[in-house]
């Protein structure tokens, strides 16, 4: 494979990045470092099998000059992160809609096969235990920003869904459920590093609304290979497929779950949306994924459980030379 990843420099992107380079696959990635970090890819800067292009997906000449060198495409450049989405919103949207149908024209126009990342943010506020792929969004206002992300994700997979339709293009939809592991930054509002930060640094853990609500989420190296598998699995072409983990978690027990592995004496405190992430927030009861689809057409199974998951991040952030990010 000669494979393109955009925002590879990410979190998902560069573990994706190692796991090709293992797998003796060539890559290129793309990304211009809004989120991503160029010491995300430090082990692999050298591989002889490896470029590094920094640049956006909104440069639409530049995505069709790399899509011409290669023959598969993963999309997972976007804007993401409730503080990102909030402070950016414009710009989130131009990334995450543009940028998405910049790679589409070129992976069309050089016949690449795609993977398109989504987000179970599409699902909205549908509180269904074991949301499968044919069910109904439930959203809020389009002026709220805090739905902004799901419309641009929906956006792009109807873009995505047509291309395949009707032009033939070989690409999948995957909906990705609170991937995490070592890596992630807390510093645009995800919960699991931002919580392990804090609780390092003997600072108060900072819970959003009631801690209620509750999630599921996935460990990178159990995300990776399905990206992978599912880029390769021709019946898998024009659909959406979940894919994450179904072990349920209340905000409120990931806090206590972080103190008692990290050991810290640090308080939970919690906050409005208003006074932690600002006005326009508006937040949901529950995401739990049916991954019955991926299970059936690359037999996707995470082996992961959210201990483990904790572990590999308060390990990574424990390290003396790790910069953490600013608790908040």
């Amino acid at each position: 494979m000669k494979a393109l990843i955009t925002g590879g420099a990410g979190f998902i992107g560069s573990h994706l990045a190692d796991h090709l380079l293992t797998a003796g696959h060539d890559v290129v990635v793309l990304d211009d470092l809004a989120t991503g970090s160029l010491a995300n890819l430090s082990s692999i800067s050298d591989h002889p099998r490896f470029r590094y292009v920094e640049g956006s997906v909104l440069d639409e000449a530049l995505v069709n000059t790399l899509a011409s060198g290669v023959d598969t495409i993963f999309h997972l450049a976007a804007a993401v992160g409730s503080f990102v989405i909030r402070d950016r919103t414009l710009q989130s949207l131009r990334t995450n809609i543009h940028g998405t149908e910049n790679v589409l024209t070129a992976a069309h126009r050089h016949q690449n096969r795609v993977l398109i990342a989504s987000s179970s943010e599409v699902y909205g506020k549908n509180t269904k235990i074991g949301l499968c792929e044919d069910d109904d969004r439930v959203v809020g206002s389009p002026l709220l920003h805090r739905w902004s992300y799901s419309e641009a994700k929906a956006v792009d997979e109807s873009l995505t869904h047509s291309y395949v339709t009707e032009l033939g293009l070989q690409a999948v939809i995957v909906r990705l459920f609170n991937t995490v592991g070592p890596r992630q930054s807390g510093r645009y509002g995800m919960v699991i590093p931002r919580f392990v930060a804090q609780a390092l640094a003997g600072a108060p853990l900072t819970v959003f609304g009631t801690g209620a609500q509750i999630r599921c989420f996935c460990h990178v190296q159990d995300v990776v290979p399905a990206l992978v598998a599912l880029v390769d699995a021709r019946d898998a072409y024009g659909t959406a497929v979940n894919v994450g983990s179904t072990e349920q978690v209340s905000i409120a027990d990931l806090a206590l779950r972080v103190l008692a592995l990290t050991g810290s004496s640090s308080d939970v405190v919690h906050l409005t949306y208003e006074q932690g992430i600002g006005a326009g927030y508006e937040d949901l009861q529950r995401r739990v994924p049916d991954c019955t689809r991926a299970r059936k057409l690359i037999d996707f199974r995470p082996t992961r459980t959210l201990d483990d998951i904790l572990r590999s991040v308060i390990d990574e952030q424990s390290r003396p030379n790790l910069v953490r990010a600013a608790v908040r």
